[in-house]
């Protein structure tokens, strides 16, 4: 039976919960809360406290005296954690105002302090110390899931090294390299004596300053033409790319296929000569080489050729999701090849159209403008262009159109199927001129009506594919300090973005559709990727990846690096649940889609996804205090 305590008992209680964390260092407001409204109460020995099938947990516990077994499923698998005096629980479920993950049983006799739900609530708003270490324990918990997610996924041993190894671990030789006086004639030669077809060129302290190939010295120009006498700063490529050891093969790779180059320098914490890492060794840690795709794509001359160019890229991408590549890389190495490849379709349509002395831009939209492609996606695009002085009314923009047609027609034969809501370049109301572009925005901004709230959700995540940057790069400009200035637009997108709240059940863990299915990308990935774009126009911030967008804000917003880290976190594991679920459809001959059946997950995936959603449910929290809804 429950007793509150009186003064002096509550007194003692104080005493007792400042030797343990997060008592020991709460304000002496907060901790004389805990201790006054706070009650103790005797659990016999194998009574159970708490499990998933009570419901919404009623109460904080703080164990005074005795242990409490924790009994939880993890990968299949029942194990089990004692908790002694001072320790708290259950913290994830209370913040998330769901049922508790785990069951809970006194392991012994023990008293322990009961602290109600609403209680709970009060000392979380007037004890900041409390409520970081409430979000530091949840970022731990996901970091945590996540790491044993990425381990139950790998299908490798744990030795053998995937796109997830620091380059440094993938040098295989002392670095070859030659100062910027030896002459043409010695570099060759030390590269012959060496059997290697490239070497660094640095200063005496190792400091590389440039790189020299075979293949771009036969690429160059003819033998003949240079004497080989000259020093080698003459010929070499200045600059070249290079990369910490601490970098991921992973990140070797979006370089190489970025750059459309086979070798790349490593150095080490002082910026020193490491060694050189080429194509070859990324080979030998995937099946598909990634020269060979981007090679596939650069030298394509028609679209037959960018067809299996594109089969080559969803082919490398299911096999670095086999390896376990987390979903923000992956997405953003997808867009990477998908960039080249539109690219390169562009390229050939203009050798079909006359589009001289027209200063234009291509414009990517929604999850392409945001670096997040994945396995299934259409089109979302748009141009930008300048209209010529001379311009007779809109041969411009015909001549552009024609074009476009082209290029849309094009990528939905490679795998990108035409926007159904004709979100497309072709469209004649999204091939504007900058003046257009800022009207159709401000528009949005100053009458934001549901459409024009749908637009902004799809428009505003906007990057330039190709053409002329500085057309994309003043738009950017412009929209975010008119949608910084206006805070009424912000609020009218934060309600709509709360229209779609985390689909997580007070009874059950997940509210399903009737299909038991859940929409990873509708109820899922979109909380998220709404609330950033609102951050940013809020701070400014021009990034437009999803990720990107809610570091550099947190940072201008004040929301502590644990907060947020937890936060994209949870927006990573749904995004590789999304592409793990395209996957599992493309392995079938199905389309992929972003429909989940929680039922079909084991354990440890359905407990961070409801982590996740949380982290959703927190960010949604944020909006609403910020804008008062």
């Amino acid at each position: 039976m429950l007793t509150t305590a009186p003064e002096l008992l509550a007194r003692a209680g104080s005493d007792f919960l400042k030797h343990f964390a997060p008592f020991d260092r709460i304000e002496a407001e907060a901790l004389a809360f805990v201790a006054q409204r706070a009650a103790l109460g005797f659990h016999a020995r194998g009574r159970t406290l708490l499990n998933p099938d009570m419901g919404q947990p009623r109460h904080l516990y703080i164990i005074r005296h005795g242990t409490v077994q924790v009994l939880q499923h993890v990968a299949g698998e029942l194990s089990h954690l004692t908790l002694g005096p001072g320790a708290c629980f259950p913290l994830d479920a209370l913040l998330a105002q769901s049922p508790a993950a785990h069951t809970y049983i006194a392991q012994e006799d023990s008293f322990i302090y009961q602290l109600s739900a609403d209680d709970f609530g009060q000392l979380l708003r007037i004890s900041p110390v409390f409520h970081l270490f409430c979000t530091q324990h949840i970022a731990k918990l996901l970091g945590q899931a996540r790491q044993q997610l990425q381990d139950a996924f790998a299908q490798r041993a744990a030795e053998q090294q995937t796109m997830t190894t620091p380059v440094g671990e993938l040098l295989k030789r002392t670095p070859a390299w030659v100062s910027p006086d030896t002459t043409t004639q010695a570099a060759l030669d030390q590269m012959a004596k060496l059997g290697i077809d490239c070497i660094a060129v640095c200063h005496a302290d190792l400091q590389p300053v440039g790189m020299l190939t075979y293949g771009e010295l036969l690429s160059r120009r003819e033998p003949a033409a240079f004497d080989l006498a000259q020093p080698v700063a003459q010929i070499m490529r200045p600059a070249p790319c290079t990369l910490p050891a601490s970098a991921l093969a992973y990140d070797a790779a979006l370089e190489m296929a970025r750059r459309g180059v086979r070798h790349l320098l490593v150095t080490d914490t002082a910026g020193r000569l490491a060694g050189v890492l080429s194509e070859h060794d990324l080979f030998e840690l995937q099946r598909i080489g990634l020269r060979q795709v981007r090679a596939g794509i650069e030298h394509a001359t028609d679209i037959e050729t960018l067809q299996q160019a594109a089969l080559d890229i969803r082919q490398l991408a299911l096999s670095l999701i086999a390896q376990g590549i987390g979903a923000e890389q992956l997405t953003r190495f997808i867009s990477a090849l998908n960039d080249a490849l539109t690219q390169r379709i562009i390229t050939l349509a203009l050798t079909r159209h006359d589009l001289a002395g027209l200063d234009f831009a291509w414009l990517a939209f929604g999850s392409e403008g945001r670096h997040e492609q994945t396995l299934s996606t259409d089109q979302d695009n748009g141009l930008i262009f300048v209209r010529p002085e001379s311009d007779d009314k809109d041969t411009s923009k015909l001549r552009l159109l024609a074009f476009a047609r082209d290029v849309n027609q094009d990528l939905a034969a490679c795998g990108f199927p035409l926007c159904k809501g004709n979100v497309m370049a072709s469209n004649p109301e999204l091939c504007l001129t900058p003046q257009q572009w800022r009207h159709r925005f401000g528009t949005w901004i100053s009458e934001p009506d549901p459409q024009a709230l749908l637009n902004a959700s799809i428009f505003f995540d906007f990057r330039v594919l190709y053409g002329n940057a500085s057309l994309g790069d003043h738009l950017r400009a412009w929209l975010n300090k008119t949608a910084k200035n206006n805070a009424a637009f912000r609020r009218m997108m934060a309600i709509n973005a709360l229209q779609v709240a985390p689909p997580l059940g007070r009874l059950r863990d997940f509210v399903v559709d009737d299909d038991g299915t859940l929409d990873l990308k509708k109820t899922g990935a979109r909380l998220f990727v709404d609330a950033a774009r609102i951050f940013a126009l809020h701070t400014g911030v021009e990034a437009s990846g999803t990720a990107q967008r809610l570091r550099q804000s947190a940072e201008k917003m004040g929301i502590p690096q644990t907060e947020v880290a937890a936060i994209v976190d949870g927006f990573h594991f749904i995004q590789s649940l999304r592409l793990r679920a395209q996957n599992l459809n493309t392995e079938h001959d199905a389309p992929g889609d972003n429909t989940l059946r929680p039922d079909t997950l084991n354990d440890l995936d359905r407990g961070i996804l409801k982590e996740a959603f949380r982290q959703a449910r927190k960010l949604q929290s944020r909006l609403r205090l910020d804008y008062q809804l």
